[in-house]
């Protein structure tokens, strides 16, 4: 009898104990992915680049004409979107801009702030000479304007460049994207390899 009260006392110490211990382990872990976290808050808030399909990209005038090789592009080895003008200037033969341009996805939880441009030119005399970003508005009869990027990026390349910075909240109406274009001559090509929305989370 004595024998069994002993092992059932042991049994009840080593419940409490357990009991006392494991709090401290949860705490202490708790802590320590809280220190972990604090640490790390400035890089998980910081910009990330959201890459969209740049073939998606379609021309806004019957004088901008765009093609794909998967082989290589007009330009250089790796291939792209590969962008041509039956005319001379940024102005269409339709009286618009000569541009570019898709709609673009966003992520919920994110503003946009800018835009990512990899590109290669045959010739820098034809460039991309905008980058804007219009939001629809509703009722859906306009789209205002919330970056409207004049440089004119004529470093031959291949390089990635990124806009001019803006803050637009994708859940107040769709966005378009589109690349004003200037030709020097309708020979040249511009090259297109990637393109995306640089994003910050929502504070």
């Amino acid at each position: 009898m004595h024998k069994k009260f002993n092992s059932v006392f042991a049994v009840m110490i080593a419940l409490l104990a357990l009991f006392i211990t494991v709090p401290r382990v949860v705490r202490a872990e708790y802590n320590r992915m809280s220190n972990i976290a604090q640490v790390n808050r400035p890089v998980l808030n910081a910009p990330l680049v959201m890459w969209l399909n740049h073939l998606d990209l379609l021309p806004g005038d019957s004088s901008v004409q765009t093609s794909f090789t998967a082989v290589s592009s007009m330009v250089g080895g790796l291939s792209g979107l590969n962008i041509q003008s039956t005319t001379t200037g940024d102005i269409g033969i339709q009286g618009g801009n000569k541009v570019v341009e898709m709609g673009v996805p966003t992520i919920p939880g994110y503003t946009i702030i800018g835009v990512r441009v990899c590109y290669e030119l045959s010739d820098p005399r034809s460039f991309i000479t905008q980058i804007r970003l219009a939001q629809l508005q509703n009722p859906p009869s306009s789209a205002l304007v919330m970056l409207d990027d004049g440089t004119d990026f004529i470093n031959k390349g291949p390089v990635c460049v990124t806009s001019a910075a803006t803050s637009i909240d994708p859940q107040k109406g769709a966005v378009r994207l589109s690349l004003r274009l200037n030709f020097g001559s309708t020979s040249d090509v511009i090259v297109v390899r990637g393109i995306g929305l640089v994003l910050k989370p929502k504070s």
